[in-house]
Formats: structure tokens, sequence, C-alpha cells
């Protein structure tokens, strides 16, 4: 016996049924951020998938509450989570706001322990 109850026009049942399942999908809709957070590159050409690391960051350093809903409604708290620990530079208010956001201490991000590598110099 196969798998297959019924054969429409050569194509199985399960195939049938996955392609209904699939155009019931709704595709993932962009988030809409301000232009004032990407002010240094094309905003309109800007690939969220390919340079989701390049996004979390920005969005994070220059978003405001809205904005960094949308980030993590659209990326997901994983991809966020690890997107922003293995970040090379954050400004360290933003290091704080995130440990905060995320829920891990700010000795696991990837740019405090670098912070901490290379002193700045004493101001006197």
């Amino acid at each position: 016996m196969t798998d297959c109850l019924i054969v429409v026009r050569g194509v199985e049942y399960n195939d049938v049924a996955r392609i209904h399942y699939l155009r019931g999908m709704k595709a993932k809709q962009k988030p809409v951020f301000n232009k004032r957070i990407f002010w240094d590159v094309n905003f309109e050409q800007i690939d969220y998938d390919a340079k989701a690391n390049f996004v979390i960051e920005r969005v994070f350093e220059r978003g405001d509450v809205e904005d960094i809903r949308q980030c993590r409604r659209y990326y997901g708290d994983e991809k966020v989570t690890e997107a922003l620990l293995k970040a090379k530079y954050l400004p360290l208010h933003t290091i704080y706001f995130a440990s905060a956001v995320i829920d891990k201490p700010i000795e696991e991000f990837r740019c405090y322990i670098l912070r901490q590598l290379n002193p700045e110099l004493f101001p006197y």
C-alpha cells in the first residue's frame, strides 16, 4: 500500500494538501522602520533577510520602542539574541539596554568583552 490516498491530475494528495497549506500562509511582512535609523544607507534597497545582523544592531542602537518591537516580531527573539550577543561593536548604553531586553548578562556580549580588552585612555 502507498501513503497516497488520491491522485489528482498526476499529483498525489499529500502534495495537493501541501500546496493548499502554502497558499494559505501569508508572506512575512517586512517591518516598517523609521528612515532616520538607516540614514547612511539606501533605505529602499535594504535586504532585511541577508543583512539581518546589521538591521538588528542598528535598530537597537538608534530605534525607538516601536522599531524594536517590530524588529523582534520580524526576526524572532532567538535571532535577535544571537545577533546582539555576537555584535562586534555596540555603544555602552545599547549594551545595557539590550541586556535588559534579552535578559542576558552583559558579560556574554562579545562587544562588551572586546571593550574590556581594549580600554580607553584615561581622561585627565
